[in-house]
């Protein structure tokens, strides 16, 4: 019997690479999944059924349980009908995992407008509007859940060209910090994945020398594991997931200058000096780059 024999999980973008993963050991561990993906390109455009029915149709032939659904992040009735679609075909929903996404990568200078909203509108607001309905349906169920969340080191630690995907993880990041704190009542645990994985949405990032490091089924593990029951203590996490490297990310604070307010304000000349004289204590901006 698997971990999560009886739950049931929504997974958005479960067509391919990541999601398909989590989908497919979900199951495995005995979850019935709703395999949802639009069917689109790595830049969003398009529409098609054959993603989310493969993978359903290789879960069931795994002899796992999971239905299709084609529904847009960014499509408010849709992603309702992700979550009904959960509750319909299985009576409840236990795991949601925000996964959905898709890239327009160009530098700040290049960037479009059009570039900018919808990689917002997919990646933020889409992990906005089916949590919501997911968060909801748990809530008014009363049994708890797991909801993860899927951030990204071009928004926790920052990369060339993403100011635009950088941004909207880095909201998601923030929309988990403060979502946690509220699901606590409710014993729903939110937890965000930053991953390092080989991907249609990255094979064009990651060097060809190293992608074959970095199979999305390596991510799936801990991922699986944050919804289960043995993690029900487990929640406002920042994970770094790579291989089969699991780290934890967290903020840290670095103290530069004390003063009683009574001593009065810092002279900006003396301000200066002790933040340069501190610079060689201060962590790295982006560690993974040791920089």
């Amino acid at each position: 019997m698997g971990m999560l024999e009886g739950k049931v999980a929504l997974v958005t973008g479960a067509g391919g690479g990541l999601g398909r993963a989590h989908a497919m050991l979900l199951a495995k561990e005995g979850a019935k999944v709703v395999v949802n993906d639009l069917g689109g390109s790595r830049d969003g455009l398009g529409a098609g059924s054959s993603m989310a029915d493969e993978v359903v149709s290789e879960i069931k032939a795994a002899g796992g349980d999971a239905y299709a659904n084609y529904g847009s992040v960014t499509n408010k009735t849709e992603a309702e009908q992700m979550v009904r679609d959960a509750v319909n075909q299985y009576g409840t929903l236990d795991i949601l995992i925000a996964n959905a996404g898709i890239l327009r990568d160009k530098s700040f200078k290049n960037m479009t407008d059009d570039m900018w909203d919808i990689i917002l509108d997919v990646h933020l607001r889409g992990t906005y509007l089916v949590t919501k309905f997911a968060y909801d349906e748990m809530v008014s169920k009363g049994k708890g859940g797991r909801i993860i969340m899927t951030s990204s080191t071009s928004g926790l630690l920052g990369n060339f060209g993403q100011t635009n995907y950088g941004a909207a993880k880095a909201a998601i990041a923030g929309f988990m910090r403060c979502l946690w704190l509220e699901g606590l009542k409710y014993g729903i645990t939110v937890n965000v994945l930053a991953p390092t994985a080989t991907s249609r949405l990255t094979e064009d990032i990651l060097p060809e020398e190293v992608q074959d490091s970095f199979p999305p089924e390596a991510v799936s593990p801990p991922v699986v594991w944050l919804c289960s029951e043995d993690a029900k203590e487990i929640t406002g996490r920042q994970w770094l997931v790579a291989g089969n490297n699991v780290s934890l990310l967290s903020w840290q604070v670095t103290p530069i200058a004390q003063r009683e307010l009574s001593d009065g304000f810092w002279d900006v000349a003396e301000i200066g000096e002790k933040i340069l004289a501190s610079k060689e204590n201060w962590p790295a901006i982006n560690p993974l780059r040791g920089k």
